[in-house]
């Protein structure tokens, strides 16, 4: 487990520490398409840190289609994965009730379990499943329509987007557009943001209010996240990194590409995971929290980002 935090979190402070956004920068490709990586099997949206593991695999790989399967998944679909290929380890978080704490035989077990018996909440202990999964075009003899580019209309320099449009007025927050900077106030739960006007691309205006609701998505009377550090704290970056990733992978799933490479605070970033190897993992994975608290509000949310697959 220790293996994996670690070998995720160097790739991408490698990455941040050349100057590149790892979640953003499979955008700068025509040959990536937006929306989540899926199992081509269940069709199910990867979560978490694995959307961002599997992106750079896109990226690296220059595939067409964001989907993925495991080697057996490939056999059962009646294909198999060409000899050679290398795979990607994604990972699924779950908890278990260790067999001392039960009583008896451990297990998974769900909340309720844990909590019968004597009235008194058992101790569960988290663990991490790794997987290696393969994109469709590494596997020979798949169902045709798994190898079918995936058709998405992107929205690179649009100057109103509807969708996006909508999901900002149904969200129902408090934004004040016509301000000098952009940012949420936790204590008023106001966002502030420019007007479109005043963004070189106004594509990049979407990017930065989804940034600004990701913190939203924060306060306590919804996802009730820490929001109390100031400037360069650990956790002050720690909800810029969250909001970040809220933004790109709501974008991802609006069709917005944005051409921005927002690096204000990747100094901070890189201090928060180089101090903790789980970090990423965290932030990957509230932010994926966030991304379906907003994408709820789109007129047909029918795709959310799948929070809960990854701790």
């Amino acid at each position: 487990m220790e293996d994996l935090y670690s070998q995720v979190t160097a790739r991408i402070v490698a990455e941040l520490e050349e100057g590149r956004l790892p979640w953003v920068q499979p955008w700068d490709n025509s040959f990536v398409l937006a929306g989540f990586p899926r199992n081509a099997g269940s069709g199910r949206p990867y979560s978490g840190i694995n959307i961002l593991i599997l992106w750079q695999a896109l990226f690296d790989g220059e595939y067409t289609a964001q989907r993925w399967l495991t080697f057996k998944q490939a056999e059962a679909l009646g294909g198999h994965v060409r000899k050679g290929e290398r795979g990607v380890t994604v990972c699924y978080a779950d908890r278990f009730t260790p067999k001392d704490a039960r009583g008896g035989d451990g297990g998974a077990g769900t909340e309720a379990d844990a909590s019968s018996g004597s009235g008194d909440e058992v101790r569960k202990v988290a663990f991490l499943k790794r997987f290696t999964v393969f994109n469709v075009a590494q596997c020979d003899g798949l169902p045709d329509h798994l190898y079918e580019a995936e058709d998405r209309e992107q929205r690179f320099d649009l100057v109103t987007i509807p969708e996006a449009e909508a999901l900002i007025a149904a969200s129902g927050a408090n934004i004040a557009i016509g301000s000098p900077n952009a940012c949420y106030r936790p204590r008023a739960d106001r966002i502030e943001v420019p007007l479109q006007a005043a963004f070189i691309e106004p594509i990049n205006y979407y990017r930065t209010v989804l940034h600004e609701l990701g913190h939203w998505t924060g306060h306590p009377s919804r996802l009730d996240r820490d929001q109390t550090g100031g400037f360069g704290t650990a956790s002050y970056g720690r909800e810029e990194l969250v909001a970040e990733l809220c933004s790109a992978f709501t974008c991802a799933a609006l069709g917005i590409v944005p051409t921005v490479r927002h690096a204000d605070y990747i100094a901070c970033w890189l201090e928060v995971l180089k101090n903790d190897n789980r970090a990423i993992f965290r932030a990957a994975s509230q932010a994926s929290k966030a991304a379906d608290y907003l994408l709820a509000f789109r007129p047909s949310a029918d795709a959310a980002v799948g929070a809960g697959e990854v701790a």
